[in-house]
């Protein structure tokens, strides 16, 4: 059953349209992620959503009664009561039940007729299956899972900074279980494990979910549908977020394709008409003359667009030996009585990309200081290899001074950079123009992070120190940036809370528990397996070696398995992409066969040319099913 419609939907303010012309459908159990990049109308359309705005123009119906849940990125403050108070006054209903149940029960003695036994046994029978029984057990559950520790739940509500005003209003959301819940970055202000047992909340939960997140992998875990908003438009996907990545540029490359064609056929045509419409073949040029100006006017695509990206490769100046790191029982931190972190004998090899994960606060940000010499080991040591040279991209920006222009940022790291090259290579990471003087002060988090990684371009650094690399970027730049780790011909060491990331690139994990860190092969996947053996007492995290091959051995024949399971969908799927690519070229066949046969007048040859092409086209959106199909086979397959 659908929950709410929207026809023709459009949001401008002034002349600028940040929505137009959408069309969307929510139903019952949808959970979507709604993605673009940012200012193109996310935070726009949830707030219509809650009805706190309205469009400019179109419609949108809402079914009767609907009750929507909003979490915006930036709640108000909070006055009245306490944490806990607040968390109770959502079950007010519950209490109020809970108040007659104890008033009757004092008048039980006195009831000859047995009106009030059944009038509590009925009202008993509902608070016991409304879960009135369980209220405080619910209640800690979410405040325990967002990270409110027991003395906080009686804080004054005034008292909440605006990270705990987020969680507050999530809590109490949660707990409301609205039919309609819209989040607006739900996962700021929460660590790695808040973040988690969102997600598994989340997953149980039964009613229908809007959510915007610059979290991926939160979005492929708690999602099944995607929308898009960009260039004011709102495309609709099946799946999460990897699944949308995929149909997006699918559906690009598609569109372009489309477009292609229509203007070699333009083209065609044009020339055509030039090159008759004065001779003998007069008529049939003003003809074809008179039907490519209907076919522009009602029929023609218009040319995909698509936001502007940065398209420029970290490239090494020289290459590094096979050892880039070494440490030797190296002891880190600031106080000789309390070190932050231990680091055995560790070696990080060329090529490698390791992601140090771990809570913060307890010395990832260190260790980079360390390796970069800027503080002394407290113990212990640790060598770099031949020719490294380091690149360091902190999470603060603090190497970057506020007063200079962006063109001086760039030319401080080389002073042989000259204007031009400058800012060409601004240019490639989106600062043109008059942007070039702009001062660092005037720049967003996201903008400082491109003014580093155009400094890192410019030196061609051969290892990269990385603090949170993808911090203040929007979805579509942290693609890009994933991109450009992938691409790099050097090592990389960096620190991230961003799982699609570490999944992504990452071919070993420091990860950084009581002091210690441990080395693990692969991403983030293999780390949450690692971790859960470690706190459960089953690893001591470094499994015995006969284990250790065990587990390589069975890790290699289910990857043989999965390969040749992959092997086998590709094939099919190649198979009907082709079809579809014959099918298709034979539907543009039978249309311009259609034309030529309207134009010749001979309707029985259009009839029999319509019935083929209804056919085939039914046959094409079959094939499409079965693409669709094989894709989501192929993206079940380990």
């Amino acid at each position: 059953m659908s929950l709410i419609v929207g026809t023709g939907v459009g949001k401008s303010f002034g002349v600028d349209y940040v929505i137009q012309s959408a069309r969307f459908q929510l139903a019952e159990g949808d959970r979507v992620g709604l993605v673009g990049p940012n200012g193109q109308g996310k935070t726009t359309l949830l707030r219509i959503l809650c009805r706190q705005d309205s469009p400019t123009v179109g419609n949108i119906q809402f079914r009767t009664g609907l009750r929507v849940g909003y979490l915006p990125q930036n709640p108000p403050a909070l006055v009245g009561t306490t944490l806990w108070q607040s968390m109770q006054e959502v079950f007010a209903d519950l209490h109020a039940m809970q108040a007659e149940l104890t008033d009757l029960a004092g008048q039980l003695d006195d009831d000859p007729g047995g009106l009030k036994l059944n009038r509590y046994g009925e009202l008993h029978t509902k608070f016991e299956a409304l879960g009135g029984y369980d209220i405080d057990n619910r209640i800690q559950t979410v405040l325990t899972g967002l990270k409110f520790a027991p003395p906080q739940h009686e804080m004054p509500l005034a008292h909440l900074s605006g990270g705990q005003r987020t969680r507050a209003l999530l809590a109490r959301l949660l707990l409301e279980k609205p039919e309609v819940l819209l989040l607006d970055e739900p996962t700021n202000h929460l660590d790695i494990e808040a973040v988690e047992w969102l997600e598994r909340y989340l997953q149980s939960f039964s009613k229908t979910l809007i959510v915007v997140s610059h979290d991926r992998y939160f979005l492929d875990r708690v999602t099944n549908r995607t929308w898009e908003i960009s260039l004011a438009n709102l495309d609709v996907y099946r799946g999460g977020y990897s699944r949308y990545v995929r149909q997006r540029d699918e559906r690009f490359a598609d569109r372009m394709k489309q477009w292609q064609a229509q203007q070699e056929f333009v083209e065609r045509t044009e020339d055509f008409i030039r090159r008759h419409l004065s001779g003998q073949r007069t008529k049939e040029a003003q003809g074809r003359r008179t039907r490519l100006a209907r076919f522009k006017a009602t029929e023609a695509i218009a040319c995909p667009r698509t936001h502007q990206h940065v398209n420029v490769r970290i490239s090494p100046l020289q290459r590094t030996g096979d050892l880039v790191v070494r440490t030797a029982e190296l002891v880190i931190g600031y106080d000789q009585a309390a070190p932050l972190v231990s680091v055995a004998s560790q070696e990080v090899r060329r090529g490698q990309r390791v992601a140090i994960v771990g809570p913060n606060g307890v010395g990832k940000t260190t260790l980079f200081r360390t390796l970069m010499g800027r503080i002394a080991p407290l113990d212990g040591s640790f060598e770099l290899g031949a020719n490294v040279q380091l690149g360091y991209l902190p999470q603060t920006h603090d190497n970057l001074k506020p007063s200079a222009t962006v063109l001086e940022s760039l030319q401080s790291v080389d002073i042989d950079l000259k204007a031009e090259r400058a800012r060409t290579l601004l240019g490639s990471f989106l600062f043109t123009g008059d942007e070039v003087f702009k001062k660092i002060s005037e720049l967003s988090g996201g903008q400082r992070s491109r003014v580093i990684l155009a400094q890192l371009a410019a030196i061609g650094p051969n290892l990269l120190l990385l603090d949170e690399p993808t911090n203040h970027l929007d979805l579509p730049s942290r693609e890009i940036v994933q991109e450009m780790l992938k691409d790099f011909a050097g090592t990389v060491i960096f620190i991230s809370h961003d799982r699609y990331l570490i999944e992504a690139i990452a071919t070993h994990i420091w990860a950084l528990d009581g002091g210690t860190i441990h080395l693990l092969d692969g991403g983030w996947e293999n780390y949450v397996r690692w971790r859960t053996e470690f706190r459960t007492g089953a690893s001591d995290g470094a499994p015995p070696a006969k284990r250790q091959q065990h587990n390589r051995r069975q890790e290699n024949l289910a990857a043989r398995k999965a390969a040749r399971q992959r092997q086998g969908i590709q094939r099919k799927l190649e198979a009907v992409e082709q079809s579809i690519v014959e099918l298709e070229d034979k539907l543009r066949q039978l249309m311009d066969a259609s034309g030529a046969a309207g134009e010749a007048g001979d309707l029985d040859l259009v009839h029999d040319l319509g019935r083929q092409y209804t056919t085939d086209d039914e046959q094409l959106q079959k094939l499409w099913e079965d693409y669709a199909e094989l894709h989501d086979q192929l993206d079940a397959c380990p």
